[in-house]
């Protein structure tokens, strides 16, 4: 079975990274693969389109910058490919301050959907970040 590598899943997540700490929001929408779902301890959030992204991300990058917070890491904790177009990715991220220093972490779980050779996008996001 053809399966996405590592490597293309870290690329994807920098690619993911770059556009969260600039706030570009076209860039982040452009992360995922729609429809996709949102899901949290506190229900599932359907996702149907480019500009309800958008709308969840809009103002988050000011809202790290006021925290002091100017950059974000990902770590790729593990990947279990699930069949050749999905994978299961586990995901650390470190928001950083001014000295590089991780000032706050979250951790998420992506369903990635893989449309073409480095084509990924979030099919579904579970939040695991610990309360």
């Amino acid at each position: 079975m053809d399966t996405t590598p590592p490597s293309e899943i870290t690329a994807f997540l920098d690619r993911y990274a770059e556009a969260l700490a600039a706030g570009d929001l076209a860039a982040i929408a452009a992360c995922y693969a729609l429809p996709a779902l949102v899901v949290g301890d506190s229900g599932a959030i359907p996702v149907a389109e480019a500009a309800q992204v958008e709308a969840a991300f809009a103002g988050a990058a000011d809202a790290y910058r006021a925290k002091g917070l100017v950059d974000i890491r990902p770590e790729l904790r593990a990947a279990d490919p699930l069949t050749a177009t999905l994978t299961l990715a586990d995901v650390r991220w470190a928001y950083l301050d001014e000295a590089g220093q991780a000032g706050q972490h979250t951790s998420y779980r992506y369903l990635l959907r893989r449309s073409g050779p480095g084509q990924l996008g979030i099919q579904v996001v579970v939040d695991t970040t610990p309360s």
